[in-house]
This record gives structure tokens, sequence and C-alpha cells, in this order.
């Protein structure tokens, strides 16, 4: 299942920026807010964005954040604001904030749907956070989800990282983000940790909860594209694809968009 990214990074590169300051630019605003988590989908995304010339405004919002993804954001946010001019940034705890969220609001004896909504609740509360930065300073929230997280298994918060103004990442697949961060030189740190989405204030990674690597999901995502089915594998090969294709069904819901009643112009 080894994955080596294929992609022209100059190409790849020079296509994302062009069409972010194309999009800004008609959209009329000033640049974009960036959340800044520590890991290479947001650094890539960031230091895109940062190659505009416009204004980058890059987010911390810890919440009871493991020191290791603070270390490597701050690492990350140093490193790009010398190198860029137009990057600035500021920090904004939300520890309080979620502990006051979680004082009232009625609870669950059900621990593992209770620890799932609050992680989720953590998502959104960064969410509201960028969207408040980007009003108050005309910004764009810019997305840092690729390919396999938001449309091969949603993993990702409806309403929270999944609440953007646009992607510019989410055409290429992890092993292409990962390929994006050497060529543009992201921190050898943020290069090489393990993928995590940083909602439980713990080091638990990606694959630790979807049970698979992403050079895995992007197999089978590739497998059932080209209409594959359970029965054509075996062993871990057929584990993996059956997690794939779990997650892809119920998560369609992130996945496509939010559906809409018709109503019958006879009603109307």
């Amino acid at each position: 299942m080894q994955k080596n990214s294929t992609i022209n990074c100059e190409k790849v590169n020079e296509h994302i920026v062009n069409w972010l300051k194309t999009y800004a630019q008609n959209a009329k605003v000033n640049g974009f807010v960036i959340g800044i988590s520590g890991g290479i989908d947001s650094a890539v995304t960031s230091t895109l964005c940062a190659q505009t010339g416009l204004a980058v405004l890059c987010v911390e919002m810890p919440i009871h954040q493991a020191q290791s993804h603070v270390n490597r954001a701050q690492e990350h946010i140093t490193q790009l604001k010398n190198r860029f001019a137009n990057v600035s940034d500021t920090r904004v705890d939300l520890t309080p904030v979620f502990e006051s969220f979680k004082g009232e609001v009625p609870t669950s004896d059900n621990e593992t749907k209770l620890n799932l909504a609050l992680a989720n609740t953590r998502a959104r509360l960064r969410m509201t956070s960028l969207y408040y930065l980007a009003g108050i300073h005309g910004l764009l929230v810019a997305g840092t989800g690729n390919k396999v997280e938001d449309f091969g298994v949603g993993f990702f918060t409806k309403y929270g990282d999944g609440g953007v103004d646009l992607s510019p990442i989410a055409d290429l697949m992890k092993s292409d983000v990962r390929a994006l961060a050497a060529y543009l030189e992201v921190p050898e740190s943020i290069q090489k940790a393990a993928p995590t989405d940083g909602l439980f204030g713990d080091d638990r990674s990606d694959e630790d909860q979807i049970g698979a690597s992403y050079t895995e999901l992007e197999w089978a995502m590739a497998m059932l594209e080209k209409g594959g089915s359970t029965n054509d594998f075996t062993n871990r090969e057929k584990v993996v694809f059956e997690i794939y294709k779990r997650l892809n069904t119920i998560n369609q819901h992130k996945i496509n968009p939010i559906p809409v009643c018709l109503i019958p112009e006879i009603y109307k």
C-alpha cells in the first residue's frame, strides 16, 4: 500500500497561490485567517496563503492542548513570520470558554458520545473564533482539509474545521500534502509528526482514531473508485477497505451538500 506523491510541487504551488489570490481579489477581501494546529495541513495551507502577498493571520486556539502541538504551532508561526512580512499572528485561549460551556450544558452517562460531542465542540468554538477575526479584519477563513479527510472518510467536524470559506488543499491527497510540505520547507518537526486532530487534549493520532493510516486510506479510496468490493481483498487490505467504506458511507452527510426539501410547484 506504499503511496508516493507524483504531483509537480512547483506547478501545484503556483496554481494554488494564483487561485487563492484571484479568489480573494474577486471577493474584495484583505487576505486570509487560518487556525494553526501544529499539523502539516495547516502549515502547508498557511504557507500557500502567505505566498499570495495578501494579509495572513495565523491563529493559535488552545483548549487544554498537548504541549507538543503548541510547540510545533509556535515554531511554524515564527518561521512563517520570518519568511513573509505579510504574516501576523494572534492567540485566543479558548480553554476557559470551553470549560464555561461544559458547565452550562447537560452532561451524559454515555462517555463515548459525551467525549465526541465535546471534541466537536472544541472544533466549533475554534470556527466561531476564526469567523470573528475574519469579520473584524476583512479576511476569508482558509480551510486545511485534504482530499482523504474531506471527501474520503469525512474526518472533520461539521461546522467546525469543516466550516470555511475556501479549501486550498482539498484536492490533494495526504501524500501530496507531505510532498508539498517538503517543497515549501515546512519545519521538520511538523513534517515528521503523526497526524492528529488535537481535539481530545492528548497525543492520540488520526490513525489511532480511524484504525488505518493515510497511506492505507489513499489506497482504499482508489480501490473503491475503481469499483472494488470487500470480497476482492484479504488480510490487512480487507480490514482497511472495510474501515474506509464504512466511514465513507456514514459520513456522507458531511461530504455531500446539505439536503434541501424541494416543495412541488403545485404547492406554492
